[in-house]
């Protein structure tokens, strides 16, 4: 959030501006607005203060702690807080991969549906603008988006499906078409999904990030109000590896890692019942530590996992008492506990 140019009073207002918001603290993640991202784009502009606050819509009691905080700067004539948000959501959270084809969407459908069951108002954006397969994993073909009015111009409206409200970046495209976009065109589809969906009430929003760290990645990292993210790989090194440079993007603007899931964990032995490491081992638990971050959960090689994708039925819906459903409603209990 500093900057290394800043002429030295600059410099020396806008850490004392740090330092007063981080007297403000989130009271359920029970950590400051600084360390948990929600404060972006600190600008010192003569005797004002400029900033961003990323809030969930049940947070606004922390726009006027900061204000409150803020009118204590004896310098500053007036602070300017735009607040980005995304009506009607509590929570916002991320799924991220270092790298494609380790069960990154899989595993986000997984846990929304794993959140409906347990009572939750869940809703998912497939931002993956790569390979947007969500709507299929969910029994969704094409359908036609509808745009509505609302008092705050036109809106997307999502669509229901297995009790989850989805939005997609397939459900505009023409099948069995590259999604060729360029970066401006990109750029701009991101953000309509972002600001533009009418969700309604919902107490989870989740975002099925494409893999990697593009200027797709940044983009919506940069301009969604995401209250942590949930990092899925695979046991294998080399997957690891990958995944360490996704954290990058995610530290630079202080979005808290809330945990890893590790996919494709072992095999069960139909014969003997014992655990086959078939991509080898202990590469979730040894990035979990790396982080100081819980390890969600260890998902198995389930072919139903694979067979409820293809057909609309996830597992954590149709076999919710599975070995690798249980991991998913283990993973939707984590999370729950971590914002009550």
């Amino acid at each position: 959030m500093t900057n290394d140019h800043l002429n030295p009073l600059t410099a020396s207002r806008q850490q004392e501006v740090i330092r007063y918001l981080k007297t403000v603290i989130e009271p359920i993640l029970k950590n400051n607005v600084v360390n948990l991202g929600m404060v972006r784009n600190l600008r010192i502009v003569d005797d004002y203060t400029y900033l961003r606050l990323y809030i969930g819509s049940h947070q606004q009691d922390l726009f006027k702690q900061i204000q409150s905080v803020l009118s204590n700067l004896s310098w500053c004539k007036k602070t300017y807080i735009q607040i980005c948000t995304i009506p009607g959501v509590k929570i916002t959270l991320a799924v991220s991969s270092g790298k494609g084809g380790v069960g990154k969407s899989t595993t986000a459908v997984n846990i929304a549906a794993a959140l409906k069951l347990q009572g939750a108002k869940v809703g998912l954006l497939d931002a993956d603008v790569y390979g947007p397969n969500i709507p299929q994993m969910l029994g969704l073909g094409q359908a036609d988006i509808q745009v509505i009015h609302t008092p705050t111009g036109e809106k997307f409206l999502p669509l229901e499906i297995q009790g989850i409200k989805l939005m997609s970046v397939g459900l505009l495209a023409e099948p069995n078409r590259p999604l060729a976009w360029r970066g401006p065109v990109l750029h701009k589809i991101i953000t309509q999904f972002l600001q533009d969906v009418e969700w309604g009430e919902l107490d989870y929003l989740l975002i099925d990030l494409p893999p990697g760290t593009g200027d797709a990645q940044i983009t919506i990292v940069q301009e969604s109000p995401i209250c942590g993210v949930i990092l899925v790989t695979t046991p294998q090194q080399v997957a690891i590896s990958d995944v360490r440079r996704n954290i990058h993007m995610f530290r630079q603007v202080g979005v808290p890692v809330l945990g890893i899931v590790e996919n494709m964990s072992y095999l069960i032995c139909s014969d003997c019942g014992s655990r086959i490491p078939i991509f080898g081992s202990g590469g979730g638990e040894q990035l979990a530590a790396e982080l100081q971050a819980p390890l969600l959960g260890q998902i198995p090689i389930d072919p139903r996992i694979c067979s409820g994708g293809d057909t609309g039925d996830p597992i954590a819906i149709t076999n919710s008492t599975s070995g690798a459903g249980e991991v998913f409603v283990q993973i939707a209990t984590a999370l729950k506990a971590t914002f009550t």
